[in-house]
């Protein structure tokens, strides 16, 4: 079963093979598969999973293939769309973040090396906390592996060909669900109660991506955020680049990008908060992607 459901125009500066790039950093990433020329993954539907391939087409369009499960009606094809747009960004001019890019010492050669790669988003507010929640003080490789738990024990599985496809589990699976069951997957106590507020926040209506969205800046957005206990500047910071789309957000207190800095100015230490500020000054506006493709020194 390989079945076009639709194609998605592209836009000028993209490379799907720069994204799969990035997104192969990880060989514990569990909620897809890549290949040489495409990404595999689960989604929902009325009819139950939906496996999909996204591959570019000859004519330069993001085609996107129905593996396995129901047809999705009209409606649910436009839902998808809009999610693999929020994905990969696609609807975004990267010209003037090229433009600025070339005159910078620190992101020209980057920019250069992997052009057309977009940040990579998280469209689902639940998904994206908990995901820099499970981040928080860790290596990647740990915050990987607790995803991977996670989604195992809540989440939902689909073999196919013989490849375990999952998908994130949903908030309202938390309902009921103790912190000790979450730290028997080795999240800390923190982190787990923070999940589970997240969880009933959404769930209950209190907290959701519309709401963040409609506030009157991403500043405010992250304001709100920043009320929910657990949810520091650099949770709240990275949701705002990676679910809220927000080109702007800056995660000063990132450890990857402090060394990359280090390592790409020859410091003797990790720039402090007001140093990577005033660096940063000539990115305004374009923060987020600076961020993106300076992290893409180090994996």
């Amino acid at each position: 079963m390989n079945d076009l459901l639709f194609e998605l125009p592209l836009p000028e500066d993209f490379d799907l093979g720069a994204c799969l790039e990035y997104m192969n950093r990880s060989p514990l990433e569990c909620l897809f598969r890549t290949d040489e020329a495409g990404v595999r993954r689960m989604f929902r539907i009325e009819g139950g999973p939906l496996l999909v391939r996204l591959s570019v087409s000859e004519n330069h369009k993001l085609s996107v293939t129905r593996l396995h499960g129901a047809i999705p009606g009209t409606l649910e094809q436009e839902v998808l769309a809009r999610y693999i747009v929020e994905w990969f960004d696609l609807d975004r001019d990267l010209a003037p973040f090229y433009r600025l890019a070339a005159a910078d010492p620190l992101l020209g050669p980057l920019a250069s090396e992997h052009r057309g790669l977009r940040i990579i988003g998280i469209p689902d507010l639940f998904e994206a906390l908990c995901w820099a929640i499970l981040g928080q003080q860790v290596n990647l490789a740990f915050a990987y592996r607790l995803k991977q738990r996670l989604t195992a024990e809540y989440g939902e599985a689909l073999e196919w060909e013989g490849q375990a496809y999952y998908r994130f589990p949903g908030p309202e699976v938390f309902t009921g669900v103790q912190v000790e069951e979450l730290c028997a997957l080795q999240l800390t106590r923190s982190k787990a109660q923070t999940v589970l507020t997240v969880a009933s926040l959404i769930t209950s209506g209190e907290l959701s991506r519309e709401e963040l969205l409609a506030l009157p800046s991403p500043a405010a957005a992250e304001q709100r955020l920043l009320q929910i206990r657990g949810i520091g500047p650099w949770t709240s910071q990275y949701v705002r680049m990676r679910c809220l789309r927000d080109a702007s957000s800056f995660p000063v207190g990132d450890v990857g990008l402090q060394n990359v800095i280090k390592f790409l100015t020859a410091m003797d230490r990790k720039p402090t908060p007001a140093e990577l500020l005033e660096l940063a000054r000539p990115w305004q506006g374009w923060e987020a992607y600076a961020t993106f493709y300076l992290w893409r020194a180090l994996y």
